[in-house]
């Protein structure tokens, strides 16, 4: 566990980290390039049946990091903009694009400021991926941008790792560690990456930020959105705690037959 940090803002020290990631993503077998390329669709499951037909619809995904979720999107039928604090994360999206030959815009932009750089523009759906929400100070202030990006009629869908997580320990996930109501931000310290833990790596220091689900479930209700569902799943796509197994479709989940808890949640909510 990193140490818990004091009240400033971590945008600074997380773009830093980000950007010099982005050529050591796109090196990594976890992100798998090339079958990428060959098939350019890395949406879970449960994802695709959640968000339903997406042919046509204008689709902005905040937070899209290299792009291949936003391409993805793209791949089955939606006009995509992607948006991401980090400029050459955009880069290596709008070159990804380019070679795939998918209509896809790309953005470089803090997402707090997405609706002002967008112009006022909105969209049918604003989707945003796992790993998102744990980078941002103020998930209000979020959804509250979102409302703003959505046209009426227009959902969010947040597909995102359960915070429940946070306070597991690493190797068994199965007792609880820390006080889940009173996590963070905590700074963390750490060489290499999740997509390559041996990479040698200059900017090592992050910020990162616990929110209950409680409170990002009030938030967008907050925002004047309303909750179509929360549903909890019992997979994530990397192996957080030791004990957890890969299955056929490449997401971890506990062994059969022990106890679980939620590793991922994900929710829609509509503007009226």
């Amino acid at each position: 566990m990193g140490e818990r940090a004091g009240p400033g803002d971590g945008a600074v020290a997380n773009r830093a980290w980000w950007d010099e990631r982005v050529p050591i993503h796109l090196a990594s077998d976890y992100y798998d390039l090339d079958e990428f390329l060959a098939e350019p669709d890395v949406l879970r499951a449960f994802e695709t049946a959640e968000v339903g037909d997406v042919n046509g619809a204008r689709l902005l995904h905040l937070q899209c990091h290299i792009g291949l979720d936003t391409l993805s999107w793209a791949h089955r039928g939606a006009t995509v903009t992607g948006l991401d604090f980090s400029g050459p994360a955009v880069d290596a999206a709008e070159a990804l694009a380019a070679e795939l030959a998918l209509p896809a815009r790309f953005v470089t932009a803090d997402v707090y400021d997405a609706a002002d750089v967008l112009a006022g523009e909105t969209f049918d759906i604003v989707y945003t991926g796992i790993g998102a929400l744990n980078w941002l100070p103020d998930v209000e202030r979020w959804a509250g941008v979102v409302a703003r990006l959505l046209a009426p009629g227009g959902f969010l869908y947040l597909a995102e790792i359960h915070p429940v997580q946070d306070v597991l320990d690493d190797e068994s996930g199965s007792t609880f560690d820390l006080d889940y109501f009173d996590i963070g931000p905590i700074i963390w310290e750490e060489e290499g990456s999740y997509a390559d833990p041996d990479a040698e790596t200059d900017a090592n220091v992050t910020v990162e930020y616990h929110h209950t689900l409680g409170s990002v479930v009030s938030a967008v209700a907050g925002a004047g959105l309303c909750l179509e569902f929360l549903h909890e799943h019992d997979c994530v796509p990397t192996q957080r705690f030791d004990t957890l197994v890969r299955g056929d479709d490449n997401l971890y989940r506990f062994p059969a037959g022990t106890p679980r808890v939620p590793l991922l949640y994900s929710l829609r909510a509509s503007k009226p």
